[in-house]
């Protein structure tokens, strides 16, 4: 009887290393590279609004109104009407206060994301009709106090919270601490064309 021989294949000896692997490395480790640089810009433009106001030489970072802060405001408005003008509306809470009291309200704010936050809860609060937002920096209006002085109608009332005119003496004043808010008359006198504010004697010399 004949035998038969068995003839066992020895295994193919296993790859180092397919010529593709070192490409592939090199795509996933440019899509990592590309995903972390765009988180850091995603950052760096929804922090830098925020930031740098912060970084002036007068810092006014964005701090939200207080409930009590919104309150004394809307107490100084009280038995008024007409239009309203927030500087430095922050996420709109004045302006939209305001205008469920009536008033055509416009804030105006540096920070785009908050403008365009602001726009939206004027939508949700239902009174976007009322309201109007712009990205606008009030350091780059040029003397602000004269400003204000020159173009603001006759008996309009300027509210400011948090920090008064440092030229202006207040008509009136409510609230504490960081919800301090004056008020600022704008007068023109009987048979006078001339609108005036009362001043510090600081400011008149």
């Amino acid at each position: 009887m004949a035998s038969k021989a068995l003839v066992a294949e020895s295994p193919a000896p296993l790859a180092q290393g397919s010529p593709e692997e070192p490409s592939r490395r090199r795509q996933w480790g440019l899509l990592a590279t590309g995903a972390v640089g765009g988180v850091l810009v995603a950052l760096y433009a929804v922090v830098t609004p925020f930031l740098a106001p912060a970084l002036r030489k007068v810092c006014l970072p964005f701090v939200p109104a207080t409930s009590a802060q919104i309150q004394n405001v809307l107490k100084m408005l009280q038995g008024r009407s007409g239009s309203l003008a927030d500087i430095g509306s922050g996420d709109g809470r004045v302006v939209i206060a305001a205008a469920k009291m009536g008033f055509k309200a416009v804030g105006y704010e540096l920070n785009p994301w908050l403008v365009w936050y602001s726009r939206y809860r004027a939508w949700r609060d239902g009174v976007h009709h009322n309201t109007k937002f712009y990205i606008s920096d009030l350091w780059k209006m040029p003397q602000l106090e004269k400003k204000l002085k020159e173009e603001l109608e006759s008996n309009a009332r300027i509210i400011a919270c948090r920090f008064p005119f440092p030229c202006w003496i207040p008509n009136h004043t409510t609230g504490e601490g960081i919800d301090t808010v004056w008020a600022y008359d704008l007068k023109c006198p009987r048979g006078s064309e001339s609108k005036s504010l009362e001043t510090t004697p600081a400011a008149e010399s």
